[in-house]
């Protein structure tokens, strides 16, 4: 068994600030590269932002470009994604997402958490 589980999701009022985690646990050799992903209502679900295994590489949608930072600590199988100056167009369902590399899968497989809500207010 692979889980992801998201917490630090909430409801804070444009400009605040809220910090994910996610945190992968089961039957994990490795773990490959994790993003964040978000599905507001009615919306496709978008990428926010990856990282690599080693966290060399990193990418972030442009609309989240400089308020958001993903991070990770591979000791904790875990990823963060830091959001600052928070927008009520933030709004919405945020996913994690890894690419794990388990005796449980043939080849690595990707991953979802159940999601957390982040609600932006006005």
């Amino acid at each position: 068994q692979v889980q992801l589980v998201e917490s630090g999701g909430g409801l804070v009022q444009a400009g605040g600030s809220l910090r994910l985690s996610c945190a992968a646990a089961g039957s994990i050799f490795s773990i490959n590269a994790m993003g964040w992903y978000r599905q507001a209502p009615g919306k496709q679900r978008e990428l926010v932002a990856t990282i690599t295994s080693n966290g060399g590489r990193i990418n972030y949608a442009d609309s989240v470009k400089g308020r958001f930072s993903i991070s990770r600590d591979n000791a904790k199988n875990t990823v963060y994604l830091q959001m600052n100056s928070l927008k009520p167009e933030d709004t919405a369902v945020y996913y994690c997402n890894a690419e794990i590399v388990s005796i449980l899968f043939s080849r690595p497989g990707n991953c979802w958490g159940q999601g957390t809500q982040v609600t932006v207010s006005s």
